[in-house]
C-alpha cells in the first residue's frame, strides 16, 4: 500500500490508509491504546481497539518509535471533536502497527504540556527538542522570511550570488574577526559579503545573496551569535539612501505579508503577534533621535535608547519600525557615502523593530578617488582589497544597499526572548553545539546561554 501522509488524512474518510512516522504520543485507557502519530505534514489520533491484530505490538511501543501504521480513517462523534486541532474531527483506527525503530526513553518530557525546558539544557539537547511542534514552528517560520526575502528580490528583477566565506581582508574593519590559517597565509572569516556584493553589482545592477557571516564579538548578549545568516542586498543607479530605505521597507512588508499568509498555524503554537508597519514608517536623523530621547550628541544609540525610541514610536504612530539615519561618518564602514552638505554624517541608516535593529544599510561610495581616500583614513591596506577597488576604478553608478539579520528578525517576530531560541545550532563565545568549557556549566541556566 501506498504510504499517506498524515496532513491528507481528512480526505480519505472511510479508507483504509497506510501512514508512516513518529509515535508523540501513547496512553492507555482501559484496554484500548491511543497514540498520537506525526509526520512531516502533522499529526493524527490513533487508536488500536482491544480485539484488533495490532494491540499485542501496540502494548510494546512507546513514544519516539518509528512506526508504520495501517488503518481506517474514521470520523469522530461529534462530542470528541476538536475543530481547531489539526485532524480534530477524524482519528485512525489502527488494525496493523509494525516497529520500524525502537527508541531509547527521552530524558525529559517532551509532551506540548509538559515541554518546559531551560534554554542551556534546550541546546545542549538540540537533537532531540527539534522534534517539539514549537521549535518546529520557530523554524518553519523563519524558512518563510528567508524564500520570501528571496522572492521579493527576484521579483524587483535583484540577481542572486553566493559570497565566499574565506576572504582576505575584512569588509567592517575592526578586530572582530576570526583569523584563519590559509594554506601559508593569514586569511579571515568573512564578515560580511558587502564588498563582495558591491563588486558583483557592478555587473549585474541588482544582486542579493543569502550567506553565513561570522562575528567575533566577545558578547554573551540575548542579541548576539558569531555565526549568523545575513540576507544583504545592493541596487545600482539609486538617486539618494532613500532609495534603499523605500527598497528595503517593501521587502519587509512582504517577509511580513508572508508569513502571515503561510504561517497562522505557527504563530497560533507560539503565541506570536507580528509587528505592525504603518503605510509609511518614521524616519528619524540621529541627531533627531537622540533629542526625542533626550540625549546628548553621541556615535549610535545604545540598546537602551533603542527600546525607549521604539516604544515612543508605537505610542505615536503606530509603527513597531523606525529607521533611524545620518550617522558620524568616521564612526561607520569606509564605503558608507557622507553627506555632502555635511560629510560630518553619513547616508547609513538602520531599521529599528521593537527595540532591536533588525537591518543596516544606506548609499555606498561609487566614486574611485574618493574610496581610495576613504581607504587611507580608515587606515586599511589598498592591497588586500585590490579586486573590490579595480571594480570602481573603471566606472560604478551612485548605488547602495541593505542587510538584515535573519535570526534577529525571527527572534523579533515571534517576540522570542533570546537569539539563540531562532538559530537552530547557535554560535557564540561560549558554545559550538555544547558548552566549550565545564566551567560554563553553571551557566545553563543563564537566559543568555
Amino acid at each position: 500500500m501506498e504510504r499517506t501522509l498524515i496532513g491528507e488524512l481528512g480526505q480519505k474518510v472511510g479508507e483504509t490508509v497506510l501512514i508512516k512516522g513518529w509515535v508523540s504520543v501513547r496512553r492507555d485507557q482501559g484496554k484500548m491504546v491511543f497514540f498520537d502519530f506525526r509526520d512531516r505534514s502533522g499529526t493524527v489520533q490513533g487508536v488500536v481497539l482491544p480485539n484488533s491484530e495490532a494491540i499485542e505490538n501496540a502494548k510494546e511501543t512507546r513514544n519516539e518509535y518509528v512506526v508504520a501504521v495501517e488503518g481506517k480513517v474514521n470520523e469522530r462523534p461529534e462530542k470528541n471533536r476538536n475543530d481547531k486541532a489539526q485532524n480534530g474531527n477524524i482519528e485512525l483506527e489502527v488494525l496493523q502497527l509494525t516497529v520500524i525503530t525502537k527508541a531509547e526513553s527521552l530524558p525529559f518530557d517532551m509532551s506540548i504540556d509538559g515541554y518546559n525546558l531551560d534554554l542551556g539544557t534546550e541546546l545542549d539537547h538540540r537533537a532531540l527538542t527539534l522534534r517539539h511542534p514549537r521549535l518546529q514552528a520557530i523554524f518553519k517560520v523563519q524558512a518563510v522570511i528567508i524564500d520570501s526575502f528571496r522572492e521579493y528580490m527576484k521579483s524587483q528583477d535583484f540577481f542572486e550570488f553566493q559570497a565566499p566565506a574565506i576572504v582576505p581582508a575584512t569588509a567592517e574593519g575592526g578586530a572582530e574577526v576570526f583569523k584563519v590559517q590559509y594554506f601559508d597565509k593569514d586569511a579571515f572569516l568573512s564578515q560580511s559579503p558587502q564588498l563582495y556584493k558591491q563588486i558583483v553589482m557592478t555587473a549585474f545592477e541588482r544582486v542579493f545573496s543569502v550567506n553565513k557571516v561570522f562575528r567575533a564579538e566577545p558578547s554573551s548578549t540575548t542579541r548576539h551569535l558569531t555565526e549568523i545568516v545575513s540576507l544583504d542586498a545592493e541596487m545600482a543607479f539609486i538617486d539618494s539612501w532613500k532609495d534603499v530605505r523605500d527598497m528595503s521597507e517593501n521587502t519587509v512588508r512582504y517577509i511580513l505579508s508572508e508569513v502571515a499568509a503561510k504561517c497562522g498555524k505557527e504563530l497560533e503554537v507560539l503565541g506570536a503577534t507580528l509587528p505592525a508597519m504603518i503605510e509609511s514608517t518614521p524616519t528619524l536623523s540621529l541627531t533627531e533621535a537622540l533629542e526625542k530621547l533626550g540625549a546628548g550628541a553621541d556615535k549610535d544609540l545604545n540598546p537602551e535608547q533603542e527600546r525607549r525610541l521604539c516604544e515612543m514610536i508605537k505610542e505615536e504612530t503606530g509603527s513597531d519600525f523606525v529607521y533611524v539615519y545620518g550617522y558620524p561618518t568616521k564612526h561607520k564602514p569606509f564605503y558608507v557615502y557622507p553627506n555632502p552638505e555635511s560629510p560630518e554624517f553619513n547616508e547609513g541608516m538602520d531599521l529599528l523593530c521593537r527595540g532591536v535593529e533588525w537591518l543596516s544599510g544606506g548609499r555606498r561610495i561609487n566614486d574611485y578617488a574618493q574610496l581610495v581616500d576613504h581607504v587611507e583614513k580608515w587606515g586599511m591596506d589598498p592591497k588586500k582589497i585590490e579586486m573590490f577597488l579595480e571594480a570602481f576604478r573603471y566606472g560604478v553608478p551612485p548605488e547602495g544597499g541593505f542587510a538584515f539579520g535573519a535570526e534577529r528578525m525571527t527572534m523579533q517576530m515571534l517576540e522570542l526572548k533570546n537569539i539563540r531560541e531562532a538559530t537552530m545550532f547557535p554560535r557564540d563565545m561560549h558554545r559550538i553545539d555544547l558548552l566549550l568549557s565545564s566551567d560554563n556549566q553553571d551557566d545553563k541556566d543563564n537566559p543568555q546561554q
